[in-house]
């Protein structure tokens, strides 16, 4: 199971990646930021080190030595292994994404990358396991309770719909963070896939009628050209 750091310490990164190189880099980039860092060139020993249970967020390259780096995330979950898992790849193609996520994977980077790239995606996901323990968020003037799926602003209480709590709830777990329209289909619709479609704005629209009554400040705003934002103080 993946594991948690205390509070103001960085959670440990298992990188499993048969490049020397690359993993020397990639190990220097997340220690420079604070994370502790265990290196695997090989299915066996990734798998090994995977299941010692150290680490709260895996790397792995899609290819290791010949062998498939997919087996690994199979293999870990059919195990009930939930650590959050970033596939590397120099395989970029929208199938070989497919197969990363479908195969188990939270995230899937295609090389060549940026090193400041890699290190916010694994942020975000050892973020993922925090939050995943919490049970009430609360952004700016608003306050959602995850078990009771309730949701205020200030003492006023809001009713909203399944997909509507879960997107507000997305955008909460990122305050004052661009989002783009690609993230929600993704994260909250579970595409695969960026169809054509407005529903992001539709119910965007929808949620803004609901948290911002009259004369209060719309608290989810456009971003030209990017996405949205939930724009609060800290």
């Amino acid at each position: 199971m993946p594991q948690t750091a205390s509070p103001g310490v960085k959670p440990a990164i298992l990188v499993i990646e048969d490049e020397r190189g690359l993993a020397e880099e990639i190990r220097y980039e997340l220690q420079a930021e604070g994370y502790p860092v265990e290196l695997a060139e090989t299915r066996a020993e990734g798998l090994r080190a995977a299941r010692a249970g150290a680490a709260a967020v895996l790397v792995v390259d899609r290819m290791l030595h010949g062998e498939d780096g997919l087996s690994i995330l199979t293999t870990l979950r059919e195990e009930g292994n939930a650590t959050p898992i970033l596939v590397i790849s120099a395989l970029s193609s929208v199938d070989d994404r497919i197969r990363g996520l479908k195969a188990g994977g939270d995230d899937y980077l295609a090389k060549p990358f940026e090193l400041r790239e890699l290190t916010a995606r694994v942020e975000a996901l050892s973020r993922r396991v925090a939050d995943a323990r919490a049970t009430r968020l609360r952004a700016g003037p608003l306050e959602m309770d995850l078990v009771e799926r309730a949701v205020w602003r200030g003492e006023r209480r809001i009713d909203l719909l399944p997909r509507e709590f879960k997107l507000l709830e997305y955008f909460m777990r990122r305050p004052n963070r661009i989002v783009t329209r690609a993230m929600l289909l993704e994260d909250v619709w579970n595409y695969r896939f960026l169809p054509q479609t407005n529903v992001v704005d539709v119910h965007i629209g929808n949620l803004r009628r609901k948290i911002d009554a009259g004369g209060e400040p719309r608290l989810i705003v456009n971003v030209r050209a990017a996405g949205f934002k939930l724009n609060v103080e800290e």
